[in-house]
């Protein structure tokens, strides 16, 4: 009998020392104290331009609501409640996860039971400086739009650059010092969102993650995303002010190849435009007055028309009507492509109108000038 009662206490030792399982699902429970019965809270997620999409939608009830569901890895999204301004950042995780909502400051509401929501606010918390100063040079930027100050536009835009890239050295040094944590690896996927940022930074953090971070499927996504980014950026790299136009070589009309080294004058224009596309349309008067005023002087204009797309019967004939009808006199290409014309994707272009302007050299010295800008910008070349 004795010794029964010594396994039956071991057992019971045994089984309450044993860790609790993993959690496959997350459940939020919420407390809404002074909020009525029937008001929506909503949890929210952020897609990658930035716009709101509600992931589940629940009622308060006696000051209670409740959310349920699954997570492959923590993830960012934000509580809104009916009646209540502003939104409440959260980390989802799978775990118990208890909010109770400041119906006066929703931003002051309390979060409980979420390692990740932990983390993140340590993150935001190192942040919070560096969020004022750009919320700071982003209103006085407001401002100087609306004075139409575009010497303090200029100033604002080069101290933006520079706080935005302290706020960028601030994160990949805190993805460096927390390289096992998996808040690192989404720290990376959120800077993905940004078109303009340093991948060069974030593809060094991301090698430098731990080999069980850079495992997992999401992973092997963002790597995807990071080296096809970086690929872009170092084909971008080459077309900057400063950089050596690249050489190309394409059809006339006639069929005649002709390249870029051959044409270019004192000042060369290289313009992407197509007869479909109406604001190029708008523009080729002014391209057609600064061309008639300076191409005795040595100015050069290279088309390259984007005409080929889907919804032009005989794409040919309405190049070479618009350059006909709008007196274009240059030399025109095209591969009748659309946007996967050769030399656009060279150029990396994604919209059109287009302009490089080239000095005698074929160097890179603007980049999509207008109107009274690019006029400007030829006759300041060719006096040089």
């Amino acid at each position: 009998m004795k010794k029964l009662v010594i396994y039956t206490i071991v057992s019971l030792l045994f089984f309450s020392c044993k860790e609790e399982p993993k959690r496959t699902d997350y459940i939020i429970n919420g407390t809404a104290k002074d909020i009525y019965n029937g008001v929506r809270v909503h949890l929210n997620e952020t897609d990658e331009k930035g716009r709101d999409k509600v992931v589940e939608t629940q009622m308060v009830v006696n000051e209670q609501f409740t959310f349920e569901g699954k997570m492959d890895t923590p993830t960012l999204y934000h509580i809104t409640v009916n009646s209540v301004p502003g939104k409440l950042p959260i980390m989802v995780e799978n775990s118990a996860i208890h909010v109770d909502i400041n119906k006066a400051k929703i931003s002051d509401s309390k979060i409980t039971g979420s390692k990740s929501q932990n983390i993140y606010e340590t993150y935001q918390n190192g942040l919070k400086d560096i969020e004022k100063e750009i919320g700071r040079l982003n209103s006085e930027m407001r401002r100087a739009r609306s004075q139409r100050d575009m010497a303090k536009q200029a100033e604002l835009k080069t101290q933006i650059e520079a706080v935005k890239d302290k706020q960028t050295q601030y994160t990949v040094a805190y993805i460096n010092d927390h390289n096992e944590d998996i808040f690192s690896l989404y720290l990376i996927q959120e800077a993905l969102k940004d078109p303009n940022m340093d991948v060069e930074k974030y593809r060094a953090a991301f090698n430098n993650l731990d080999a069980s971070l850079k495992s997992s499927k999401d992973s092997a996504e963002i790597k995807l995303r990071l080296d096809n980014l970086y690929n872009t950026q170092m084909k971008t790299a080459n077309l900057e002010v400063g950089k050596v136009a690249p050489n190309f070589k394409a059809p006339t009309a006639n069929d005649k190849m002709v390249s870029l080294n051959d044409l270019m004058g004192k000042v060369t224009i290289i313009d992407f435009w197509a007869a479909w596309c109406g604001p190029c349309r708008r523009e080729n008067p002014n391209v057609v007055k600064v061309y008639n005023e300076f191409h005795d002087q040595g100015l050069e204009i290279i088309g390259v028309s984007l005409d080929g797309s889907r919804g032009q019967k005989d794409p040919k004939k309405a190049w070479l009507d618009a350059v006909e009808k709008d007196q274009l006199k240059w030399t025109q290409v095209s591969y009748l492509k659309y946007f996967n014309d050769p030399v656009a994707q060279l150029y990396n272009i994604k919209s059109i109108p287009a302009t490089y302007i080239l000095d005698k050299d074929g160097t890179i010295v603007a980049k999509n000038l207008r109107g009274n800008a690019l006029k400007q910008k030829v006759e300041e070349l060719l006096k040089n």
